[in-house]
């Protein structure tokens, strides 16, 4: 099979390696939704139309609002390191959410439209 999105390809292995080593490493479950959205830029990145990349991003939008209000929540608990900081639910609701759109704008963009006719 040829990939034919690289960049959300690439993206989602580090996700989804980045996810794995949330899990098992530290043991965190906030690691279960970079390991989701990487398996998902994963699959996309075979897949040539733009509905795909549209419904992913509404889907990512929705997972970083549950995100970000279980992060919001935990905010009295927070630790002072840094790697704490990238582990905690409400910077990858951020990113999820940051994602979403713009996974959703590319869906419309120009060059998707062109590819998928």
């Amino acid at each position: 099979m040829k990939i034919k999105q690289p960049i959300g390809f690439s993206i989602g292995i580090f996700l989804l390696l980045m996810g794995l080593a949330m899990l098992i490493l530290l043991g965190k479950l906030a690691g279960i939704f970079p390991l989701i959205v990487g398996i998902s830029l994963i699959g996309t990145g075979f897949t040539k139309g733009r509905k795909m990349t549209i419904i992913l991003g509404h889907m990512f939008i929705v997972i970083g609002c549950i995100l970000v209000t279980w992060g919001v929540y935990l905010i009295p608990y927070t630790g002072a390191s840094i790697l704490y900081v990238f582990v905690r639910p409400l910077f990858w609701g951020l990113i999820s959410i940051f994602g979403g759109v713009c996974m959703i704008y590319h869906g419309f963009c120009a060059c998707v439209r062109r590819k998928s006719e």
